[in-house]
């Protein structure tokens, strides 16, 4: 049987997830196993940072940052999850902290499976054109990339995610993550 591996990038999933379906609970092992069709799941990897804290954070920074931490340790004891933490740093240009390493990671692991001939079909949950060589890495090596992706937008009507046009043209296939998808794996 055909293996695949499923890449989701959490802070884009999460906002599909909030901006186009009100944050529904989510059984990331359900999604992984729609998203794969019929294929047999090598492995789903997760990718995320944990919220920013202080050195000496508030008890609302401390509670935010374990409560993050219980839903990451939930995700790492679904059968053949992974979960790999890139790190937050400050953007002085946006006043805001912003995840780093975490589509290199993505892209890492994604020419390393191709590569090693571990999966046949990688599966893509992010917008991000940073991947762009890597997808274009793994087509070399025989593995079709499927994207799931969604735009949304917020109440004032601005975008609040999207998949890069790039993206979508390196990948193999595209398809929305539609209602339909998310009721099948809600708990």
């Amino acid at each position: 049987m055909e293996r695949s591996a499923v890449l989701i990038d959490l802070g884009f999933f999460a906002k599909i997830l909030k901006y186009c379906f009100d944050e529904p609970r989510i059984d990331f092992e359900r999604f992984s196993d729609i998203v794969t069709e019929g294929t047999e799941r090598f492995r789903t990897y997760v990718y995320d940072c944990l919220p920013y804290r202080d050195e000496h954070p508030s008890a609302e920074q401390q509670a935010r940052y374990e409560n993050h931490q219980r839903f990451l340790n939930a995700i790492r004891r679904l059968n053949r999850f992974d979960v790999r933490l890139g790190r937050l740093a400050y953007d002085s240009t946006t006043g805001e902290y912003v995840q780093k390493r975490v589509d290199v990671l993505m892209s890492v692991d994604l020419v390393r499976m191709s590569w090693s001939q571990q999966i046949r079909t990688a599966v893509l949950v992010t917008g991000d054109s940073d991947l762009v060589p890597a997808v274009q890495a793994a087509k070399y090596a025989g593995v079709v990339t499927i994207l799931y992706y969604a735009s949304c937008y917020d109440e004032d009507e601005r975008i609040r995610t999207r998949a890069h046009d790039e993206l979508l043209t390196a990948c193999d296939e595209s398809h929305l993550v539609t209602r339909e998808i998310i009721e099948q794996s809600m708990f």
